[in-house]
């Protein structure tokens, strides 16, 4: 799949020019909107010697590649969907190399997975179009039923585990996913998943790369976002456009 489709019927709409371009999801937007208020740190140490052993990622330039959810196999599952949600093409890295599958593991391993800060007592009623999810299944385990899901999916209909399929095939199931056809769970159909997929891996292409994703801050860069300068004073003033080397937050600690 070459593009990223913004029509919620279909898994991509655009290419990744017009999204980097046109999207109204904004990397602060993301931030103080998504999952990211739930994780603070995420460094744990990796759990493996071996990427090539295990399929866990090594911990090279960023330190908090280290899984803390996913098994190696679920880290695999998520990587090749979120891969086709977000693919690598000319303008720059994928899914996959930004590190996304990371920073939905450290999401689910946080207290936002957990659904810490959620009304989880019910009564869970069918919610109107313009209402969120009303199930009483928690985010971690939702995401995991939903992996589960591609690839019992992937074996029934394919007879291939889902990492070993073709994009296209991919592609198929996840648009069968978005589309809700696919019962995970009573009272869970998958476009539940999808959308928590989704969602989860566009911030983790632009999140601050401490959360395990946006990786050496590619994401940033496509978007020539400067990232978490401590002040941007002089640069806002000036008439034409200002063009900064990116920061992470880490660059500030300890200042």
């Amino acid at each position: 799949m070459a593009d990223k489709r913004k029509d919620t019927n279909e898994v991509v709409d655009s290419t990744k020019r017009r999204f980097i371009k046109n999207s109204g999801l904004t990397v602060g937007g993301l931030v103080l909107g998504g999952a990211l208020g739930g994780l603070v740190s995420v460094n744990t140490g990796s759990k493996t010697n071996s990427e090539e052993v295990t399929g866990t990622p090594k911990a090279d330039s960023n330190p908090n590649a280290a899984l803390m959810f996913f098994t190696p196999d679920q880290h695999q599952i998520t990587e090749a969907a979120a891969e086709r949600i977000y693919p690598e093409d000319d303008l720059g890295p994928g899914a996959k190399d930004l590190d996304v599958a990371i920073y939905i593991d450290h999401q689910l391993a946080s207290p936002w997975g957990g659904n810490d800060k959620a009304y989880m007592s019910g009564p869970f009623h069918k919610p109107e179009p313009t209402q969120g999810p009303q199930i009483k299944v928690l985010r971690k385990n939702l995401f995991l039923l939903g992996i589960k899901g591609l690839n019992d999916y992937s074996n029934k209909h394919y007879d291939s585990e889902f990492i070993e399929l073709e994009g296209d095939d991919q592609d198929d199931i996840l648009k069968e996913f978005e589309s809700g056809k696919v019962n995970l769970h009573p009272g869970v159909t998958s476009d539940h998943f999808f959308t928590m997929l989704r969602t989860l891996t566009i911030e983790g292409a632009y999140a601050d790369p401490m959360y395990g994703g946006n990786k050496d801050m590619q994401g940033w860069k496509m978007r020539k976002f400067p990232g978490s300068y401590m002040s941007l004073t002089e640069e806002i003033q000036k008439d034409s456009f200002v063009e900064l080397e990116p920061q992470s937050l880490k660059d500030h600690m300890g200042h």
